[in-house]
């Protein structure tokens, strides 16, 4: 019995062994034929760590950290130089992986050249972004604000986060398409949804795979949007224009220096990119910065001020809000960079170095990829002290330097609808905290919290004050260094 015993000992012992041998072996060979043609020297300037598996690379060593109670452990031993590769647009091109350029469009911001990067983001970005057009969306905003606050009334409890990407949903297809069919928009809004689920997804393209349900999603998109294209120019051809311009219409008309317009591809492709960005950063962020601003009741009521003493001084022959009373939410403002600080909506992004270049003495030679981890950045203790606290008050008397600020990126890659989203969440904002008063209690469970706000008021006018009453659930899915993370119900 003994005998058996140990020879069984002895197979375990052999066949562990084997394995670490085939793993180590599987792992070296991998490094070998990333290495080979690099030569010793070369070699020896590489930056520190390993390739990992075959195919996988270290995707579960990465895995394993984000869902730990620390996720930035795996990114906390690489090199962090984020400004000087996103600012050298000699040495670095957008690196995105397969999944993300497939399904946004290779046409689109980060599928395309430097040269054709500025002159799509010249022709593309005052329409969206500048003054006079964020001026011109204010008031359809306001209004959509409003109307989703009556809607979200009558409704008694909402999924929160999913009523707040509908309705960030609804105001860009309104800006971009003109679009307020509400069977379309839902229609869009949930192939949008799989088309978001796929994009960092690894490009298996196999029956239930989320990437292959994403490329189903971009060609009901890309067939939706060239539909509409066809039936414009149709109608252009006849002479028939619209009262109110919207993107398409941009977007079809606009012409560069030389007089070339956008092709169909790259206006559907600049489309699918702005929707989607239109319909997840703006919700998710508006969502974590009433989360912040319930958990903290001593900046929830200075923002509340701050909203009322702008409600107040609206004169009594202006309807709504303006340019102007944005302009004076100076510490909603703050509450908002600092919602960006700590949430970090896009937390990475990626670059391909188009010749060997260095980093901090390290070698990353050409057709190699850089992981930019925003979240070192937005978190960088020695910029921010206490950086997982939440507080407004530090950005008092503060600007951060160039690329120690990233939550819409930085250089000629800043995301191109910036101002557009903080314009979206500021009006949002102001009439979520208006007269709201609020408090947390359980509701049979310790991971529930139920966020009472019994008496939102605005005035949509002088002369005309409405309330509603709505409840807001919210579920904790994981704690991270004393920041939980809900998953709204």
């Amino acid at each position: 019995m003994m005998e058996g015993a140990s020879g069984l000992v002895v197979a375990v012992a052999v066949a562990v062994a084997v394995l670490a041998a085939v793993c180590g072996g599987a792992r070296r060979a991998h490094e070998w034929a990333w290495e080979r043609g690099l030569g010793a020297g070369r070699r020896g300037r590489l930056p520190p760590g390993d390739m990992g598996w075959p195919v996988i690379g270290n995707m579960w060593a990465f895995l394993r950290a984000f869902k730990s109670s620390d996720p930035d452990s795996f990114i906390a031993s690489f090199i962090r130089r984020c400004k000087q590769v996103l600012m050298d647009d000699d040495h670095f091109a957008p690196g995105w992986p397969k999944a993300t350029n497939e399904l946004i469009g290779k046409k689109s911001f980060i599928g395309i050249t430097q040269a054709e990067h500025k002159r799509l983001r010249r022709l593309t970005a005052n329409p969206v972004n500048g003054y006079e057009a964020l001026n011109t969306y204010l008031q359809f905003i306001e209004n959509t604000v409003i109307s989703t606050l009556e809607r979200w009334a009558r409704m008694g409890q909402i999924e929160f986060l999913t009523e707040l990407r509908r309705f960030t949903f609804r105001i860009i297809m309104k800006i971009f398409l003109s679009s307020e069919n509400e069977a379309v928009m839902e229609s869009l809004e949930k192939v949008y949804t799989d088309l978001n689920y796929g994009m960092r997804a690894m490009a298996i393209n196999i029956p239930g795979f989320a990437y292959h349900r994403a490329l189903k999603a971009r060609k009901k998109l890309v067939a939706v949007f060239q539909s509409i294209l066809d039936e414009r120019r149709v109608m252009r051809r006849k002479k028939l224009f619209p009262a109110h311009k919207d993107m398409m219409d941009a977007l079809m008309e606009v012409e560069d220096d030389k007089g070339r317009r956008l092709d169909d591809e790259e206006i559907i492709d600049v489309l699918i990119m702005y929707l989607n960005a239109g319909h997840e950063s703006s919700g998710h962020i508006t969502m974590w910065a009433t989360v912040f601003l319930q958990e903290n009741p001593d900046i929830f009521e200075k923002t509340k001020l701050e909203q009322e003493e702008i409600q107040r001084s609206i004169p009594p022959t202006q309807k709504g809000l303006t340019m102007k009373e944005i302009r004076k939410m100076e510490y909603l403002s703050k509450v908002i960079d600092e919602t960006l600080r700590i949430v970090n909506i896009s937390f990475v992004s990626f670059r391909q170095a188009t010749e060997d270049t260095y980093v901090n003495g390290y070698l990353i030679p050409k057709g190699w990829k850089v992981q930019l981890w925003y979240r070192s950045v937005n978190l960088d203790p020695h910029i921010y002290p206490d950086p997982k606290n939440f507080n407004p008050s530090r950005w008092d008397h503060f600007t951060p330097k160039a690329g120690s600020f990233l939550p819409f990126g930085l250089g000629s890659r800043l995301c191109p609808g910036n101002e557009l989203a903080k314009l979206e969440i500021s009006v949002f904002l102001h009439y979520f905290v208006l007269g709201s008063q609020e408090k947390t209690h359980t509701a049979g469970c310790d991971t529930c919290l139920i966020l009472d706000l019994p008496t939102i008021a605005w005035q949509k006018s002088q002369s005309s004050t409405r309330s509603l009453q709505m409840k807001l659930r919210c579920q904790e899915m994981i704690a991270i260094d004393g920041i939980r993370i809900y998953r709204m119900m």
